[in-house]
């Protein structure tokens, strides 16, 4: 099963840092130009999983917040010649076989698909569904805190399960989306900022004192970040006279007096802004800011932060762009990232939300305007439904050596082996024995090796948004992971292989789908 692993692994360790960069920076090189522009031909038994440590590394140090995210999708789709579509305008005309498109909401959720050239109306949609959403805390809407005992700190709330007992200690950024209006013209805008040093800390207190560090402490009170130092309270002539303290940034009243002033002005600084009034709002958060790096005796780990799910998600994505370009291709390929996976998936940018069924009837209707035989209407988009699969995507529980009594035997996966397919007797995941079948007969096409997970009988299974999907669409649809330790923590691990084995099959997936499909229909 780890045929992939150790000969490569211990070849690679007695390499250079500086050489395996350059071989993996041209690696990357010549795939990424087969990803933007022209028709890829390689075969996903051909690639090297190897070839995607480096730029997978990159993605996860250059791209901490999930809005980061969508912008390094959207630069690589028109890179790539993919389209953007507006949801505000009408699609009617606008796509035609062989074309690429994508589309957004919220800026945190994106949608790629590319139309085959030989797709008919009713046709089938590959689809890949993952989340970009990552644990973390996110600054509230007013996040000045009075200083205490000299220190400023910084109002944050908790994002799903973060402020956990892994965030003590470390070194925070603070990222994220700032709403800016424009004083000439009065347009309103979204920028993106990354203040990337660590800005913040969450300090723990001494074993001295008798307070335990796990499990008992007050999320509110107790882990609060500081982001300065303030002393003016020792006699200070501000602190003694406040008409003498400066006015607010950005007057009374205005967003920017709400935030503590240094904040507001680096801020300000990073995004070019000179007049702190116009800064109508902001979505930051915090994140761990040590880099992504390779560990291990043979450099066979990833360390990392916001590895749930920046994995899968990065993955799949990077599948679409080396997705091949056939001409006897009639479905269409598509990648869809939501957020708020992590909150259970509800708001409009979640995948409880109409956005994908929505994004593919959308773009059925305009196909369907060329054909005068497949009419739009529920006739056409069931038949396109009833001809579809969906692959949800979701890391999963990699086999812990620590806790074995959390392993299950034969269902536990290793890392640098290959994805997991998912399953859950008690329907938290989508898969069952056809979908297995399909998607192990997928594997086969694309030279890689399926493993199995599933939770024990003892223990709790989490959630994906395979079920809600599935559900809402009516489509055949499997859970399908790449295993990691330490989910939910603010710093994991998976195999330096795995986004490379990730990508892999998922473009087996998407280019080997529809042939396999074809194995299953009666003539």
């Amino acid at each position: 099963m780890t045929r992939h692993t150790p000969d490569f692994l211990r070849a690679r360790s007695n390499l250079s840092l500086r050489s395996l960069a350059m071989e993996q920076s041209m690696a990357a090189s010549r795939v990424g130009t087969t990803a933007e522009g022209a028709p890829n031909t390689m075969h996903a038994k051909d690639m090297k999983p190897e070839d995607f440590i480096k730029p997978y590394l990159e993605f996860m140090t250059g791209n901490p917040t999930v809005f980061h995210a969508v912008g390094y999708f959207k630069e690589k789709l028109v890179k790539a010649g993919y389209r953007e579509l507006s949801s505000r305008d009408s699609w009617a005309g606008k796509l035609e076989r062989g074309g690429k498109y994508f589309v957004t909401r919220n800026g945190s959720s994106i949608i790629a698909f590319a139309v085959g050239k030989a797709y008919e109306p009713g046709n089938g949609v590959a689809m890949i569904a993952g989340h970009i959403d990552a644990l973390t805390a996110r600054l509230k809407p007013v996040s000045t805190k009075p200083n205490s005992h000299g220190y400023v700190q910084l109002g944050v709330a908790q994002y799903a399960g973060a402020l956990n007992e892994t965030w003590w200690d470390r070194d925070l950024g603070i990222g994220g989306r700032v709403i800016v209006r424009d004083p000439e013209t009065g347009k309103t805008t979204v920028k993106l900022a990354k203040l990337d040093w660590p800005i913040a800390r969450i300090p723990t207190v001494a074993p001295h004192f008798g307070i335990g560090m796990t499990g008992h402490n007050n999320r509110e009170t107790e882990m609060v970040p500081i982001i300065g130092l303030d002393n003016s309270d020792l006699g200070s002539s501000a602190a003694a006279n406040p008409a003498t303290a400066d006015a607010p940034l950005g007057g009374d009243g205005s967003f920017a007096s709400t935030q503590p002033p240094k904040l507001v002005k680096l801020i300000a600084k990073e995004l070019g802004i000179k007049d702190y009034s116009t800064i109508l709002n902001w979505e930051l958060e915090l994140f761990d800011t040590q880099p992504a790096a390779v560990g291990g005796m043979d450099k066979e780990f990833i360390f990392a932060g916001r590895i749930d799910d920046k994995l899968c998600s990065w993955a799949a994505f990077m599948a679409l762009l080396h997705a091949t370009d056939e001409a006897d291709n009639g479905v269409i390929k598509l990648v869809a990232l939501f957020d708020d996976e992590e909150i259970g998936s509800l708001l409009r940018q979640g995948a409880r939300g109409n956005f994908l069924p929505i994004t593919i009837e959308r773009a059925v209707e305009s196909l369907s305007a060329h054909s005068d035989t497949a009419p739009f209407g529920p006739g056409l988009l069931g038949q396109t439904y009833a001809n579809s699969f969906l692959v949800s995507s979701d890391v999963t529980h990699g086999a812990h050596p620590n806790f074995p009594q959390t392993n299950l035997a034969d269902h536990s996966p290793r890392l640098n082996v290959g994805v997991a397919l998912c399953v859950d007797a008690s329907a938290h995941m989508t898969t069952d024995s056809v979908s297995m079948a399909i998607l192990d007969r997928v594997a086969a096409l694309a030279g890689c090796v399926n493993q199995r997970h599933m939770i024990r009988n003892d223990s709790r299974s989490g959630g994906t948004v395979g079920p809600m999907l599935s559900a809402a669409m009516g489509v055949r649809a499997a859970d399908v992971g790449i295993p990691q330790l330490s989910m939910h923590s603010i710093r994991a691990t998976t195999g330096s292989l795995d986004p490379g084995l990730g990508l892999k099959f998922y473009k087996g997936f998407l280019d080997c789908w529809a042939g396999v499909d074809r194995e299953w229909r009666r003539d």
